[in-house]
């Protein structure tokens, strides 16, 4: 048994309460209208019969009614016709005479204006006239003039249709056409409701199947699948709703899976994290702890062996630390690039310079195209710069004594393409998605002396990601590896003196 919170009840419902209200309408419309076809056929097939019997009979005599022809009369339209009413009306629309019982007669008079109307003009019927059983009442009649010596004596006025149709009920039970067709109705309806009931339960129910899709989504049961429309249909609300649904449950289940990426990739970078940051510490603490165990056993060169050792990892512990929050600013957006024009190719030669004073080995060597030197960027100066470095610092590590790195600029299509090249060990195929990640470091390829925190490399393309730009890598093993980008060129403005 279906709920009747459910949609399809409150529909059955609502379809049964409108085929009640259009079952009444339509009994009342089909009585009213037999009742106004019954007045209007019995109006037109005795229009004359007034006329006839005023013919026929005298009535009145010098102002008198004629009581023993009006006697016969009536007896004769009893046996003839018992639904009609004669009345003998004097000139003003007074009541003389009638042929119904004594005392049923309720009024005096009738509106002699209608009758004077019905006479001259004949009205389309049903015209009504006033019925004296019932004050205030009307019903069809026909009417004729009484005439003696030339003149208007009265009128003979006579009601068709008496007190037996009064009641609607009469005339449905008096009428086997009417119920017939009450009852054809009814079954027209009882059929149109059926009807409608089935089909409300074929729309509802892939209304049902999705809201069951959504339940079961709800409380983390994989949903089934929820039916697209064929091609070629026209989708309605249900199809659309259900399209809509699906592309939401496959996005959310995207994002789901992509959180629990992020929160596996939080924990390896925690675990990362301290694992770099337990190394250098352990270090460090170890070299503190032997000066101070051996005092003043140790000579001053061993004395500053230890010390350099242990500002050399508390440089890498900084360096780290500043790499996490560096890293954490740029994910977070507090830190937004400021950008300028810049030369890039100055800006080029002046990290080579700095660096070829800093690393002896190995060779630098600035490769610039022509029509790159005087192209300008416009970008944040001192970000530009922080990529410039993590490239150049993975190209040294990865790169032996024996090697070279190269820096090299050239314009195509609008943009400077920026390539940082070593001729290191390279990276292996299987390795290459990864370089971006944090803490990511291919194994074999960094001097077994110098691994770095491996988190230069996602601050540079999270860098390059805030100026709208994409870091690419190639490499080859044995042979070197090759880190491009791009940023679009900025043409300079030129104004003309007069």
């Amino acid at each position: 048994m279906k709920r009747m919170g459910s949609l399809y009840s409150k529909l059955s419902l609502i379809l049964l309460g409108i085929f009640g209200l259009v079952g009444a309408v339509f009994v009342v419309s089909v009585t009213l209208t037999a009742d106004l076809y019954q007045k209007e056929v019995n109006q037109k097939l005795n229009s004359d019969l007034a006329e006839n019997i005023a013919a026929e009979y005298d009535l009145l005599e010098n102002g008198t009614v004629n009581q023993e022809v009006l006697k016969n009369l009536f007896h004769n339209l009893m046996v003839i016709n018992p639904s009609i009413e004669l009345y003998l009306l004097d000139r003003e629309g007074a009541i003389l005479a009638y042929s119904a019982p004594p005392g049923v007669v309720k009024q005096e008079r009738v509106d002699i204006q209608k009758v004077e109307q019905w006479l001259v003009n004949r009205p389309a019927s049903p015209y009504l006239g006033d019925d004296p059983r019932h004050p205030g009442g009307e019903k069809p009649f026909s009417a004729a003039r009484i005439s003696g010596a030339g003149n208007s004596e009265g009128y003979l006025y006579v009601i068709l249709g008496g007190e037996r149709f009064d009641h609607v009920s009469q005339r449905i039970a008096g009428s086997y056409i009417l119920q017939l067709g009450i009852w054809w109705g009814a079954v027209g309806l009882l059929f149109g409701l059926a009807a409608g009931l089935i089909l409300f339960s074929l729309v509802t129910r892939r209304l049902k199947r999705l809201t069951s899709s959504v339940s079961q989504y709800r409380y983390g049961l994989p949903p089934p699948a929820v039916p697209l429309p064929r091609p070629g249909a026209v989708a309605d609300e249900i199809d659309r709703l259900s399209a809509a649904f699906r592309q939401m449950a496959e996005r959310i289940g995207t994002q789901v899976a992509e959180l629990e990426k992020s929160h596996a990739q939080k924990r390896e970078l925690v675990a990362n994290v301290s694992h770099d940051l337990r190394t250098p510490l352990a270090t460090l603490q170890s070299f503190i702890e032997s000066i101070l165990l051996k005092g003043d056993a140790l000579d001053p060169e061993n004395r500053r062996n230890y010390l350099q050792n242990a500002l050399r990892h508390c440089g890498k512990l900084n360096r780290l630390v500043s790499q996490l929050f560096e890293l954490a600013k740029l994910d977070s957006g507090e830190i937004k690039p400021d950008p300028e024009p810049i030369n890039l190719g100055e800006l080029v030669h002046d990290i080579v310079q700095e660096y070829g004073m800093k690393h002896s080995e190995p060779r630098f060597e600035i490769k610039i195209a022509p029509g790159a030197e005087i192209s300008l960027v416009n970008a944040d100066p001192g970000m530009i710069e922080r990529v410039l470095e993590n490239l150049l610092d993975n190209a040294i590590r990865h790169t032996g004594k024996e090697g070279s790195v190269s820096l090299g600029l050239s314009r195509i299509n609008g943009s400077l393409l920026v390539e940082v090249t070593d001729t290191g060990r390279g990276i292996p195929p299987e390795d290459l998605p990864h370089v971006f990640d944090r803490y990511f470091q291919s194994n074999g390829t960094a001097q077994p002396d110098d691994k770095g925190s491996g988190l230069g490399l996602s601050i540079a393309r999270r860098i390059l990601e805030l100026h709208g730009s994409a870091i690419q890598v190639r490499s080859t093993i044995n042979q070197g590896t090759t880190f491009t980008f791009s940023l679009p060129v900025q043409e300079p403005a030129f104004s003309s003196r007069k």
